[in-house]
């Protein structure tokens, strides 16, 4: 009997040993894959970029002629759903946001069969947010649901919640597991770090006031966008200057936002329920990250079962709905910007700052940077012939402010994290002065 016992005590350390090794195989193995996917940039036909970028860049390239209408497809899938399902009864918000989810497939039409009245068919207005924002962001999702997925399901972001939690808790009263939103919107964009603070909230890793404070001040442009600007303004030449500018001034701001009204106001309540906490907090902070990567690595389903939950899940349908209302409501405010006086007048709120912080053409860096609510890449267009103190002000707080109708305000209003769109504005607001202060400071050293 004895020696049963010790076979059968045997037998099950022996599993639970070739368990722990099979976890940590698909722990190391699928993160460091996610994160080369996502962070490494590799060098393809003299173009070096991260290779999502690159598989984007050929999907794009290849299948040009359908793309089209793959993208009106999901467009139309995101603004007929609502009105299926029945959720544009729920509340006067959801009746709104469908409404401009239709309209959002009316432009899209619109945008692929090019028919339209002439003002609106300019290029500045629908064919701008068509193939600048809606197209590029339609080809990232498919594509990046498999690094995401392997980010999210085999132990880094456990890695990750236990390693910089003290960090994230202390500087920006978030969980360790924001690091992760942090890496993704610098590499990925607005789109996909949204997406991840969803999916992390309805887990209820986030609660509904860390979720806020990640959406809105995480959740910024890639480095891609930053590229396109810096190139605009030719300020390529102070690159590291500018990359690093926007990098430390937006989780500085955020940092501060985040112990300031609206934020601060928010409840810690949660989607559903706050998600276990299974971790040993004794010993050593990276033996104890590592070990929860290895468990969650070995406790969670095959490859294959979570990339079909992700394609099925709320990664693809996130992204319909983000681009329909991302067409109707960043078109509304091109066309704000374009033919009312209405940034004139907000512009504003930001010269008394622009002025004392010395910034040359004050007047313009402050409409500037008060348009940057319709399109964070329309404030460059107004710069273009300024001082350098002026364009590098200007490319930093249009970055750093994170906040703008034409896709970032639509991706976070599509997802389950409830915030009002007053507290959007004032957020962008407090954003966009602080943004300006840290800069021009930057600006006034340096140049």
């Amino acid at each position: 009997m004895i020696d049963n016992n010790a076979k059968y005590l045997g037998n099950v350390k022996g599993r639970a040993k070739s368990s722990r090794q099979v976890g940590a195989l698909k722990f190391f193995l699928y993160s460091f894959i996610g994160l080369f996917l996502y962070f490494i940039p590799v060098e393809i036909n003299g173009e070096s970029a991260i290779l999502l970028k690159h598989a984007i860049d050929w999907i794009g390239e290849t299948f040009k002629l359908f793309i089209p209408y793959y993208a009106l497809i999901m467009v139309l899938i995101g603004g007929i759903v609502p009105v299926i399902s029945g959720k544009w009864k729920e509340s006067k918000f959801d009746f709104t946001f469908t409404v401009a989810k239709l309209l959002g497939c009316i432009i899209a039409v619109m945008a692929v069969f090019n028919i339209g009245p002439e003002f609106l068919m300019a290029p500045d207005m629908i064919p701008f947010l068509w193939d600048l924002i809606v197209v590029p962001i339609l080809l990232m999702i498919p594509v990046t649901i498999i690094s995401l997925v392997l980010l999210l399901n085999y132990g880094i972001l456990e890695f990750l919640s236990i390693f910089f939690q003290p960090i994230m808790k202390l500087i920006w009263k978030t969980p360790g597991a924001s690091a992760l939103d942090a890496m993704v919107s610098f590499t990925g964009g607005y789109a996909a770090a949204v997406i991840v603070t969803n999916d992390l909230y309805k887990r209820g890793i986030y609660s509904l006031k860390e979720a806020i404070i990640i959406a809105t001040g995480f959740s910024t442009v890639s480095i891609t966008f930053l590229v396109v600007i810096a190139d605009t303004l030719d300020l390529m030449k102070y690159w590291n200057i500018y990359f690093f500018s926007c990098f430390i001034i937006t989780f500085l701001v955020s940092a501060i936002t985040a112990r300031i009204y609206p934020i601060s106001k928010k409840p810690n309540t949660y989607y559903d329920k706050p998600a276990e906490e299974k971790t040993d907090m004794s010993g050593n902070i990276f033996v104890r990250a590592t070990n929860a990567g290895i468990n969650a690595a070995r406790d969670s389903k095959s490859l294959f079962s979570n990339l079909i939950d992700g394609y099925k899940g709320d990664m693809l349908k996130l992204s319909a709905a983000v681009t329909a209302s991302i067409l109707s409501i960043g078109l509304i405010g091109l066309i704000i910007a374009k033919y009312t006086p209405v940034f004139d007048i907000i512009s504003y709120i930001f010269y008394p700052f622009t002025f004392l912080l010395q910034i040359p053409e004050p007047m313009i860096a402050a409409k500037a940077v008060s348009i940057e609510i319709v399109e964070m890449f329309l404030p460059t267009l107004l710069v273009v012939d300024m001082p350098i103190i002026t364009k590098f002000v200007v490319a930093v707080t249009s970055t750093t402010a994170i906040l703008f109708f034409s896709a970032s305000i639509p991706a976070l209003l599509s997802t389950d994290i409830p915030i009002k769109i007053r507290d959007i504005v004032i957020i962008w607001i407090q954003r966009t002065v602080l943004s300006l202060i840290f800069s021009a400071a930057i600006a006034h050293i340096v140049f």
